[in-house]
């Protein structure tokens, strides 16, 4: 269990960041590759990431380098996900670069001590090294990350409408106790499902909450207390594309049976492509009812490159009545807490 402590400053200093923070992605993909669970919500991806790096070199270098630094494990190297990274890809992969050789070596000796670290990890204490590590962190990005980023920028933006929406309506309590099944808020205490047990004091410095596209059930947070607070959590809803339930009678009746199931269907977030899949309709037919439902009030959209994700509104919301059931609640069926990212 990891007990996260917060002071009456650290409630005015939360903060969920808007944009998926590349190098925890890169983490979390690559604990997704290393084990089953929860691998049909990723499915599409983990065939198409199998494909392009079967028999590359680039498929080699991942098994012998990457995964061995960042298992799926119980301790991963604080300076591998660096603060930075929540500017971009370019600014976490420099800080990496510029991380202090001091604290290379000591986080290499504890991956060592605790999961077992590769006999060439040591050298990452040298500057070529990391740059080489970095190269190789920014390849892996472009296979298998970057042709998949519109629909991850997608689930982490309706992630924040989400968290929005419970801020609005109950305040930080409603965000806190909403994030996760693994998650619960005791004020002034969050309780995470955690591989150890530990506490963090947040002591005024606040905490960042980081919604993630490939963390699968079970939190993670930083390993050095000092650095600044952190916790990645996994993105509501499902990764797949999954039809919502059949529109209430009265629902139908008020709004018309496709546009209630759009209403419907939109409650965890959908891009344009996603709603017509689950209407069964043109993707020009689904931007019109979106449109509908936009100009009543009932839906947001946020584009993203040639994305769009549509949200509910809180008066959507309302009207669909009581949340849809969160599928992590269900998957986890023996409740017992994995390791990190798994």
């Amino acid at each position: 269990m990891l007990r996260i402590h917060f002071t009456p400053e650290d409630l005015g200093r939360v903060r969920v960041a808007g944009a998926p923070d590349p190098l925890w992605e890169i983490t979390f993909s690559l604990h997704r590759l290393q084990t089953s669970r929860g691998r049909w919500a990723y499915a599409d991806w983990y065939r198409e990431t199998r494909t392009v790096l079967a028999g590359t070199p680039l498929g080699a270098a991942v098994r012998r380098l990457l995964v061995p630094v960042l298992p799926r494990a119980r301790y991963l190297p604080d300076f591998l996900t660096p603060h930075e990274a929540a500017d971009g890809l370019d600014p976490g992969l420099a800080a990496i670069v510029d991380t202090p050789p001091v604290r290379v070596a000591h986080e290499i000796r504890t991956l060592d001590r605790l999961t077992g670290a590769p006999d060439w990890a040591p050298r990452l204490v040298e500057r070529e090294a990391r740059e080489d590590l970095a190269g190789l962190l920014r390849a892996y990005h472009e296979a298998v990350i970057a042709p998949h980023e519109s629909r991850i920028h997608a689930k982490v933006a309706s992630e924040c409408a989400l968290r929005g929406r419970d801020t609005l309506a109950a305040g930080l309590d409603g965000l806190l106790a909403g994030l996760s099944p693994a998650i619960r808020w005791h004020p002034p205490v969050l309780l995470v499902d955690y591989v150890i047990d530990r506490d963090l004091y947040l002591e005024g410095r606040g905490l960042r909450l980081v919604p993630s596209y490939f963390c699968w059930q079970s939190p993670v947070s930083l390993a050095d207390d000092t650095l600044r607070p952190v916790l990645v959590y996994p993105v509501q809803g499902d990764r797949r594309a999954v039809p919502g339930r059949p529109p209430d009678a009265s629902l139908a009746a008020l709004l018309g049976r496709t546009r209630a199931a759009a209403l419907r269907s939109l409650a965890l977030g959908a891009t344009t492509s996603e709603l017509a899949r689950f209407l069964g309709v043109s993707v020009p037919t689904a931007t019109h009812h979106t449109t509908v439902l936009r100009d009543a009030g009932l839906v947001m959209s946020h584009r993203h490159h040639n994305t769009v994700l549509h949200t509910l509104t809180p008066l959507g919301a309302a009207l669909l009545g009581p949340a849809p059931a969160r599928p992590g609640a269900l998957d986890r069926a023996d409740g017992s807490p994995a390791a990190p990212g798994s």
